[in-house]
This record gives structure tokens, sequence and C-alpha cells, in this order.
């Protein structure tokens, strides 16, 4: 792939909503000479304003709702996919069909089947396929993973993961699949830890080198919602690893006071916590004080670019985050979830969402013992499902 030279064409499908944010990094990354904006594949074209930075004479990204022409139009060298769950596989196939490098976001798919369909095509293609999960970009996670190789707190028995976020009603109106778990006859499975807070699921799993399919052996889940939606906006997870290991995720888009969400691990003679968003790190053990570090970060589609050119190692394969898909179709496969009782929640007129009292509570508790909802009492939680 080294024959491969800078700027490479990228066309970026799905430029609104998060598509903004990659949008932006494009524009970053143009301007370091390492990619050019060469189309835009969206149902309706952006506007001049939201263009503003790209308007250079000859050099106007083109814009078409067709993604496989506009492929084809452009020449481009790589597509960055940030469209609605249920079209990455078909569009990741689109592109790979045509020799077209990708940066999938997040979820790559909305089931294990999908998941495959689109990695094992992708590889038959020969194209590279990374995963949009930014903090794997994180420098902390090696960071961490050398920590524990070395023993710098004893024997790791679990990995807790927690997310406390809130959301106003309209962002489960931002698009017709938000909020779902299937629509017009196809899987979606937009909830709390498969989409929003998907990277604490997915950094749990990484920093316990559980990261392929085969290293889960199984998967309880309790999903619950207070919004009207759906899928699950309130939620737990527990894998066990084929080695025995335990990760428990808890997360809420319903928190009263919403924080960072952040993984933590528990060793014997201490623990490290990891800010994921921000590459922030606290290591406290015994005998010891707290260390605190501040790390970097590596962005993905320019880790993509290097890696075309032969220097650098792909951070996020399709396989690599086969093991988070295996939670996926757990939840997927889990009974739809379970509206909490009306004085479960209530409404913040302010902020326009509900919150859940008490929930940042459970879901620290949840990160700090391992335990589900239901295992620290919530008065609304349910029987935990299983799956194997």
């Amino acid at each position: 792939m080294s024959d491969l030279e800078c700027p490479f064409p990228v066309v970026l499908a799905g430029a609104r909503g998060h598509g903004r944010w990659h949008l932006e990094n494009i524009r970053r990354l143009q301007d370091k000479g390492l990619v050019r904006l060469a189309g835009i594949c969206e149902l309706t074209p952006l506007t001049d304003e939201e263009l503003a930075g790209f308007l250079t004479p000859g050099q106007l990204p083109e814009q078409s709702a067709d993604f496989g022409a506009l492929l084809d139009s452009t020449g481009a060298a790589i597509a960055v996919i940030c469209t609605p769950i249920p079209t990455h596989t078909d569009l990741a196939l689109t592109a790979a069909a045509r020799g077209v490098h990708l940066l999938l976001e997040k979820p790559p798919a909305p089931s294990y089947a999908e998941f495959r369909r689109m990695a094992d095509g992708v590889a038959a293609a020969g194209v590279v396929c990374q995963i949009g999960f930014q903090s794997m970009g994180s420098h902390a996670v090696p960071a961490i993973r050398e920590l524990i190789a070395r023993g710098t707190i004893g024997s790791v028995h679990g990995i807790g993961g927690a997310g406390a976020w809130g959301r106003a009603e309209e962002y489960y109106r931002r698009a017709p699949w938000a909020g779902r778990r299937r629509m017009n006859g196809a899987d979606v499975v937009d909830g709390v830890l498969t989409n929003p807070l998907a990277h604490a699921v997915a950094t749990a799993l990484a920093l316990d080198g559980a990261t392929r399919a085969e290293d889960v052996t199984g998967i309880e889940t309790e999903l619950l919602r207070a919004n009207d939606i759906e899928s699950d906006d309130t939620s737990c997870v527990r894998v066990t690893t084929a080695r025995g290991s335990r990760i428990t995720v808890a997360a809420t888009l319903c928190a009263e006071h919403p924080d960072e969400p952040y993984v933590l691990v528990h060793g014997t003679s201490g623990r490290i916590t990891f800010w994921y968003k921000q590459d922030r790190v606290l290591v406290q053990r015994t005998g010891h004080g707290p260390q605190e570090l501040s790390l970097g970060r590596t962005d993905l589609l320019e880790n993509l670019v290097e890696h075309l050119e032969g220097r650098a190692e792909l951070l996020v394969t399709p396989d690599e985050t086969g093991a988070f898909m295996k939670v996926v179709e757990a939840i997927r496969q889990a009974p739809d979830p379970v509206a909490l009782p009306d004085g479960a929640w209530y409404l913040d007129a302010d902020e326009h969402r509900r919150v859940v009292p008490g929930v940042d509570g459970l879901v620290a508790a949840a990160a700090d013992t391992l335990a589900l909802y239901s295992e620290l009492g919530a008065s609304w939680a349910l029987s935990k499902e299983v799956s194997t």
C-alpha cells in the first residue's frame, strides 16, 4: 500500500449530525496535506456555509446522494462512513467493491450477522477498514495495558465501566432511526450501550485484552428506558471472557448530574481509572500515592492514512471489535427494554430531558462492584437476561 500518495481523496458519507465532527477532522488533515475532501454523500447537499473552509476554487468537493457513483467520479481512495447504523454494511461493501479503504463509524453494524457480512466482504476485497472507536487511539490504552502487564496493581480481577450522561428528548427526534431497536424490518439497536456510550464497552473489553468474538463466553444484560422510545437508555451489561474475567458496564442517558464516562480496572493491590474521552488516567495502588497521567491520542483517520503509506499498524480492525459486536448481538436478542415506572423518573423542564433519581450512584456502584442494577437493589431493575 506504500505506493499510494498523499493527499488521499476522501469521500464523506453523512456530513451532518456527528458527521460534522468528521468534516472538521478532514479539514484539519487537509490542512496538513494528508487528505483532500473529494466528495460528500448526503441526501440534501451541504450549503456553502456548511462547507466553509473547503470552498477553494478548483477544489470544491463534489456532492451526490449516490454513494457508489460519487466514489467512481471522485476516484476516492478513502471513504468515511457516518450514516445510520443499518446502512453501514451495504455502504462499506459498496466502497470495498471499488477498492476504496474505509473509516467506518461505530457501531460497525446492528447485528453480528451484518458485522460478519461486512468484515468478511471487506477482507475478501482486500481493502483496509478502520472502525471508528476513537478511544482506541488514546495512548492511555497501551499505557494501561503495560501497567497491568507489569503487575502495577497486582492481579486484575475485573473491569468496570460507567457512563452517566444526559440527553434531551429532542435527541430522540434527531433522526427517524434514533432510539429504535428496529425499523422497516431491519435491525437498528440504537441503545445507550451500543451507540452513545459504546466506547465504554469497547474500551473496557480492550483493556482486558478481550477484543475478538471468541474472547467472549457469556453476556448478562439489563435493559430499561425512561424515555418514550423503543430502545434502552438506562442499561448495564456484564461480560464473562474466555479467561474468566468479569467486565461490567453501566450507562444511562438520564443522569441527574452528567459527568465524564470512565473505565475502572480492579487489581488485587490497586486500581486504574481511565476517563477515555479526556485521555486521563489515575493510578491508585497500595503503598504509593496516586499517580495522574494525561496522555495523547492518535486520530483514527490519520492512522489509516499512515497505515496506507506503510508507516503504522492499523489501530482498530474489524476483527478487533468482534467482542463488542457480541455484546451488540446479546442486546439485540434480549427482550425489548422495559419502561421504568412513572415514579422512577421526572422531567427536567429546563433541560427538556428525563432524569432517573439515584441512577448516577448506581452507575458508579456497578463499575465499582461489577454488579448489575438488580444486584445493587435498584427498585426498578429487572431480573437479568443471560446469553452465551
